[in-house]
């Protein structure tokens, strides 16, 4: 199981706009239709990789109690389906459908969006205000598939918490640990 950390884009960084199908619904979707009023989570994710596997029920526990209150998350994969074929966008739709996904989950065929994003690995986390400016980026939790801790989102919990009460996020944003994007 490769560790890959994440490249932690600058804090203060625009969000890189995007288009992309969502394989549930096939419809495309921009970053501007899809954002929060108060926030917004943009996440890569995928299906096989037994970190985000590990992180999954967390992942929409998080989503449906915050996107209640103005945050939005956004999950999106970039990997190579061609050597990667479980992460292709017919079984992302049902992924999505067996995990009860509150959240679009995007298909970054050309892999351009997480090349803007400077993603590393899945999972990548990357929250933004509600004028897109990144806030924070890093992991979900100090949690990783075998190391005995249960998951429970306290990272990005304690980055979401701080934006939505008008307060700077003093925490120490570590990078996320996870298998690397498959790059084509």
């Amino acid at each position: 199981m490769a560790m890959t950390p994440s490249n932690m884009l600058p804090l203060g960084t625009a969000a890189p706009n995007f288009r992309l199908r969502d394989t549930v619904t096939e419809k495309m979707m921009s970053l501007d239709e899809l954002k929060g009023k108060r926030g917004t989570v943009i996440m890569f994710i995928c299906n096989h990789c037994p970190f985000v596997i590990h992180v999954n029920s967390t992942l929409v526990n998080l989503a449906e109690s915050y996107q209640k209150k103005g945050v939005k998350f956004i999950a999106i994969s970039s990997n190579d389906i061609v050597n990667y074929p479980q992460d292709a966008p017919h079984l992302m739709k049902i992924k999505a459908t067996e995990e009860g996904y509150p959240f679009p989950y995007l298909y970054d065929e050309t892999q351009e969006i997480a090349r803007a994003y400077d993603a590393a690995c899945t999972p990548d986390f990357y929250l933004f205000d509600d004028t897109l400016i990144l806030t924070y980026r890093g992991q979900l939790d100090d949690s990783r598939p075998g190391n005995g801790l249960s998951p429970n989102g306290s990272d990005l919990q304690g980055a979401m918490d701080a934006l939505l009460n008008g307060e700077q996020n003093i925490a120490v944003q570590k990078p996320s640990i996870g298998c690397n994007i498959k790059w084509l």
